[in-house]
This record gives structure tokens, sequence and C-alpha cells, in this order.
């Protein structure tokens, strides 16, 4: 059971606007039985916001003083260079899953104080192939971050837009996994494909591997569509969905171009309030039996 604390820090003008106070709310001493919170974030679907909330997420953790960790396990190397970070390093999760080098060697800082990144390169391609033959291969991404995860509150991991090999060294290594659902037609198709590899995963490789939580994004509150979907997937899924929902939001898709998270980019923007609420709910889920089961 987790025991949360208020901080009781005060933001100047906090109460002129939503995300200002959402980052006051978020603020919180958090106490739980892990030494840390390890989510990957995945869905086999691309194009999702998959990348989008591991970045945003992580940066509204860190806002709330929340040591995070944010890792690159997708080849693109989204996340690395969404938060200004391309080719500001030598060394990669390539280094660390194949090479067996210790992680704590490539981690990076950020502009958040409390926010450090395992960048990823192309090179990560390679991996899938190079470690098929290996013993314990689904185990490297878990072993490469048992002696460090005792400096985080919250490991987050980026995982590619497929169920390979990264994606499965992913779901070994944490605790829950959060999924981004994108409000069209198809999402109900993905969910049941997706839930059926978590069934799989748990019954192999990890037991204890539990539902984080379903986030819808890319919502438009102005079609029927996106209000569908909502609510269809709120039926299907209950409360294993988040309550926030990410909207479309043009300072949201802007950010990464300038190599900052939202709430470093435009705190004023629904964008960063909807993170910020996320980051909220998912503080709350270490005291409501720490995630979903599947």
């Amino acid at each position: 059971m987790a025991r949360l604390v208020a901080t009781g820090t005060e933001l100047a003008k906090c109460s002129v606007h939503g995300s200002l106070r959402l980052l006051v709310e978020v603020r919180f001493v958090v106490s739980y039985g892990f030494v840390a919170r390890i989510i990957a974030i995945a869905n086999q679907k691309g194009g999702v916001g998959k990348t989008t909330s591991a970045i945003n997420l992580a940066a509204s953790l860190a806002v709330g003083e929340k040591r995070v960790l944010l890792v690159d396990s997708d080849p693109q190397g989204n996340s690395t260079s969404g938060l200004g970070l391309r080719g500001a390093f030598q060394t990669s999760l390539y280094h660390a899953l194949v090479l067996n080098q210790p992680m704590d060697s490539m981690i990076l800082g950020t502009e958040l104080p409390t926010l450090w990144v395992v960048p990823s390169e192309k090179a990560l391609v390679a991996a899938e192939i190079e470690l098929v033959g290996e013993e314990g291969r689904e185990y490297k991404l878990q072993n490469a971050l048992a002696p460090i995860e005792a400096n985080y509150d919250y490991v987050l991991i980026d995982c590619p837009p497929s169920l390979g090999l990264l994606t499965l060294n992913a779901l070994a290594a944490a605790h829950s996994v959060l999924v981004p659902i994108q409000c069209e037609y198809f999402a109900l198709e993905g969910v049941s494909e997706l839930w059926d590899t978590l069934a799989k995963v748990r019954r192999t490789v990890n037991p204890k591997l539990a539902i984080e939580g379903f986030l819808l994004t890319m919502f438009d509150e102005r079609t029927n569509l996106s209000n569908q979907v909502v609510s269809d997937l709120r039926g299907f899924l209950g409360s294993q969905v988040f309550s926030t929902v990410i909207p479309r939001n043009v300072r949201l898709a802007e950010a990464p171009s300038h190599g900052k998270p939202i709430v470093l980019y435009d705190i004023r923007s629904k964008g960063a309030e909807s993170y910020l609420r996320l980051a909220r709910e998912v503080i709350d889920n270490v005291k409501t039996s720490v995630g979903q089961g599947a």
C-alpha cells in the first residue's frame, strides 16, 4: 500500500491555470514496495501517441519532483530526439543489451533535473538478430536495469511499434504496461490482439505483469467518431481506461521538433494539462494495488 504525503509546495500564480494547479498536485512524496516503478509503454500499432506519451508522462512526473529514467527502446530514437538529445551520445541501449556495458555509463541528463534518458539509435535494430541465439535473451533489459533502478522512482520504457524481442524485453522487465490507444475506428481490433499478447507474456516470462492502464490519445471532441470510440473502449475495458484523455493539440505536436516535452514548451496548453493529469493518475495507481491485473 502506498503512502502519499503532500509536500505543501506552492508555485507562484498556480491558481490561474489548471496545468499549474495540477503541477502542485503531482508534487507528492511516494513510498511503495518497489525499488522503482517500471512501466512499459507499448502498443504494436504505430502512430498511437506512444512516444509522445512516454516523453510527456516522464517529464510530468519529473516536474512533480519524481526521479524518472526514460529508456528509449525504439530504434527510431524518437524519445531521445524529442528531448533534444539527438547526436549527443556515443553509447546507447544497444551497448547495454548486446555488448553488456553497464547502463549507468550511457545515461544522459535533460533540461529537467530529475529526468534522465537511456538513448536509442538505429543500431538497436540489429539487437533482435544478434540476441536471438542467446540464452535468457528476453531478460537482457531486466538484468541491465537491476543495478541502477534503486536510483529512481519511475522507469518508463518506450517500446517499438511491434511485438518483437525489444518489446518482449520491456514487458519482462516491467511491473506494468501502459497502452496508448488512438481514438479511431480500428482501436478495438488492436486492443484484442495486444490483450492476447499480454496474456502470453504473463504465462511465459512475467507472471506479475499488470495493466497500468489504457490511455486514449488523439481525441477530437468535435467528431462523433472520437466520442463513440471513447464510449466503446470504456464499455469494453472499464476501469482499466485512464480517466485522462489526451486531445489532439497543436502545441503538443510542435514540442518534439523543438526537443522539449510539452511542460517546458507550453505549460499552459491542453496537452500539458492532460499529461500532468495523467501523471497524477499514475501516482494514484500506486495506492490502488499498483495497477490492474490483465
